[in-house]
């Protein structure tokens, strides 16, 4: 069984991702449980080396000789492309394969709530797409991306490691860049973009002061930039951002950032009910009156989740907690799943049965969007 017959029966079979090390048979992760691959040959650590080495370009090769791990991506046509993270354990290479489905989902077949698409409309600011990894932010990044190309005409450039979802030009066109192969780095490639004539950016990941910096800036200047963060909600990624710069400019990047936040989307990936995969749990904050005062005072930024939460018919806005409420109002989550996923389950519990209710009060100031 070769490389292109493993991650065809995976693909078929619906993984999410394989594990290959030396030793054992290549690993399924189907939903969020892990099945070996039937009747495959245990692969030695030399076959897997020569396995990993086979996909790499020289660029690839290198970084893997120097850091003992790199990222890639691969593909077979008609079947499937696959991220991958080759990387060294007890002396041995060892890959994981995400597998990418070359059909983009939409918003709506993703599961994600109808505020994702008013949020992609936006001509300006920020958008930013949180969680941890696995959680989906790059396939929804490509939804959003593919919701621009099919209804306006843009220039979009994106800078990705490595490139996941492959994009046609439809009404957009769409330039993707790759980092170590198209750009040498995000920093590079993002001032690049700024002389691209570009409509929106998309930043694979905001990872360091200078790409989070220039991304504010683009934003600022007329610009819809959309990038994702390995936070886990909206308050955490707000203070994941401001706590990159230096302290005395803190006050400054609370407002260049409220001025240009047009939506914070995070999310979490949950075991659907009838055991068919995952489906994700999503906290949603819009830019309003009300989130951009409480992102621009120190004091009141951990006050965000209740305005979300508040703001859930008037903006579109939801609280995880709201999130899952909806995902087993719609049966696509059992009971017992809900309250483990809630925020506090003996609170989601109370208001489950009518206890308690969250009132929808946020009728302050108007959105953002444009």
């Amino acid at each position: 069984m070769n490389l292109k017959e493993i991650l065809a029966f995976a693909a078929k079979n619906r993984a999410s991702d394989v594990h290959i090390k030396s030793g054992i048979p290549p690993i399924l992760r189907i939903g969020n449980k892990l099945h070996p691959v039937p009747n495959a040959p245990k692969f030695s650590k030399e076959i897997i080396l020569n396995m990993a080495l086979s996909i790499m370009n020289d660029h690839q090769k290198k970084r893997f000789k120097e850091d003992l791990q790199v990222d890639l991506a691969f593909h077979i046509p008609n079947v499937c492309r696959a991220r991958i993270n080759a990387y060294r354990q007890q002396g041995t290479t060892a890959m994981v394969f995400r597998i990418i489905p070359y059909k983009i989902p939409s918003i709506a077949e993703l599961n994600l709530p109808p505020i994702i698409n008013k949020i992609a409309g936006a001509k300006r600011g920020l958008i930013l797409v949180t969680g941890a990894t696995g959680s989906g932010k790059s396939t929804t990044l490509a939804s959003m991306i593919n919701y621009i190309n099919e209804t306006r005409t843009n220039n979009v450039i994106t800078i990705e490691d490595p490139i996941e979802y492959i994009h046609q030009d439809k009404k957009s066109i769409i330039s993707q860049r790759e980092i170590g192969f198209d750009t040498p780095s995000f920093p590079i490639a993002l001032n690049g973009a700024l002389r691209q004539d570009p409509d929106v950016i998309l930043v694979g990941e905001m990872r360091d002061l200078e790409t989070i910096e220039t991304a504010l800036t683009a934003a600022e200047t007329g610009h819809l930039v959309m990038s994702a963060l390995h936070t886990l909600d909206v308050t955490e990624t707000i203070n994941r951002i401001i706590s990159v710069f230096p302290p005395y400019y803190e006050q400054q990047i609370r407002i260049q950032l409220a001025g240009i936040i047009k939506g914070i989307i995070s999310q979490r990936l949950i075991p659907r009910q009838d055991g068919k995969g995952m489906v994700p749990a999503v906290e949603v904050m819009v830019g309003t009156s009300r989130t951009r005062e409480y992102m621009h005072d120190k004091e009141k930024t951990g006050q965000l989740i209740e305005a979300i939460s508040q703001g859930y018919s008037t903006y579109g806005m939801q609280s995880f907690d709201q999130s899952i409420t909806d995902l087993l109002k719609n049966k696509l989550i059992s009971y017992e799943e809900a309250l483990r996923q809630s925020t506090n389950p003996a609170d989601f519990a109370l208001k489950l049965s009518g206890i308690s209710n969250d009132a929808d009060v946020d009728g302050r100031g108007s959105d953002s969007f444009g």
